[in-house]
């Protein structure tokens, strides 16, 4: 091979060593070889003189054979770079120079604490960002009132089909079945102790003081929360937000403020038809699984259940979904420029919402429980 590169050592010194050839990235697996060939030795200096190709692949092989292998105690000298190299070997040298920072060893307990700070605060951003949140909504609610004529109807009416009328299938069947479960779990244990009326009393107050609404606002911060925050994210990411601040509109009247009073009448509509799904599928259950007919369950549930379960069950739904829509807005406001902060944002929203849903059920269960109802 013309000028092919090599490295020899030179045959009065051993750790003096001379390169030849082209050093260039078409022999960069050659070069590679040598290179790990001669880090073996002890190299005091190399010869560059009969180099007749450089480039910073080359060079940089060079340089990193000279600062040393494990057997070297000092830098080699690169020497014979006095010619048209030169300089490409000067900026090379300069490559890499800082000094690689030591690892230091991290007490697992201050860790520990660390961790628990940056939580803290984390909490105390996002407690912040919702009150504020809460605080704008309310602003904007006080202006429609005081003002009808600024509502959007139009927006509120589009966005209740949107999260209420399109979202009753999907409702309606994830209900039903969650409904048909927890009958089929119930008569397959009650019949141990011939107990199988009493799963009867188990759907119907499971269903519609807990479940009914809790899977359906679940399922609501899924679907819908994270199309708010998507949307308000986008726009705030298309600077179209900022754009209606600049106009004199107040960006959460225009379109926070419609988002929420949707999921405000749809949750609760929502919860209601899941409620009902969900009573026919155990019914339907315990009518093909456990022998019970469709007449003497309904005379079973009307026996079990009253109206304050219901009662119960569609009051808290209003509030998951101011719940949900708060989250989801604050969660959209908080997007910066960038895809990944939107996705970020969005299952954030998702989370959320799902944990502060569940903590209110509890509150509420607990409240309710202290008045007797």
């Amino acid at each position: 091979m013309i000028n092919a590169p090599t490295l020899t050592a030179d045959a009065d010194d051993p750790r003096a060593f001379n390169a030849r050839g082209a050093w260039n990235v078409a022999n960069v697996e050659v070069l590679e070889r040598l290179c790990a060939q001669a880090a073996r030795a002890d190299i005091r200096s190399i010869d560059l003189r009969s180099v007749t190709a450089l480039d910073t692949a080359g060079a940089w092989l060079l340089e990193r054979l000279a600062r040393g292998s494990a057997k070297q105690s000092v830098r080699a000298v690169l020497t014979g770079v006095d010619g048209p190299y030169g300089d490409l070997m000067e900026e090379v040298e300069r490559l890499n120079r800082a000094a690689l920072p030591e690892r230091k060893s991290v007490n697992p307990v201050l860790q520990k604490l660390d961790q628990l700070g940056r939580g803290s605060k984390r909490l105390a951003s996002d407690s912040a960002a919702f009150l504020h949140m809460l605080g704008a909504f309310s602003f904007a609610l006080l202006g429609v009132l005081r003002h009808p004529r600024s509502f959007r109807l139009t927006s509120t009416v589009y966005q209740l089909g949107r999260v209420g009328w399109q979202a009753v299938p999907i409702m309606a069947l994830i209900t039903f079945l969650i409904g048909a479960i927890i009958a089929q779990q119930g008569i397959f244990h009650f019949q141990r102790f011939g107990a199988e009326s009493y799963v009867v009393d188990m759907v119907g107050i499971l269903v519609l003081r807990e479940i009914g609404v809790l899977i359906v606002a679940i399922m609501v911060a899924g679907r819908s929360g994270s199309a708010y925050t998507a949307e308000i994210g986008a726009m705030k990411m298309r600077e179209e937000i900022d754009a209606l601040s600049t106009m004199g509109l107040d960006p959460v009247a225009v379109l926070i403020l419609p988002r929420i009073l949707a999921l405000v009448v749809a949750l609760p509509i929502l919860a209601f038809l899941g409620s009902l799904a969900a009573l026919y599928g155990g019914g339907l259950v315990a009518w093909l699984y456990g022998g019970m007919s469709p007449a003497i369950f309904i005379a079973r549930l009307h026996d079990a259940v009253s109206v304050t379960h219901f009662e119960v069950g569609i009051i808290k739904a209003p509030f998951m979904a101011i719940v949900i829509g708060l989250v989801a807005a604050a969660e959209g406001l908080s997007v910066k420029g960038s895809a990944e902060s939107l996705g970020q944002q969005t299952t954030s929203s998702v989370v959320k919402s799902i944990f502060l849903v569940i903590v209110l059920d509890g509150l509420f269960a607990v409240f309710f429980a202290s008045i007797g109802m």
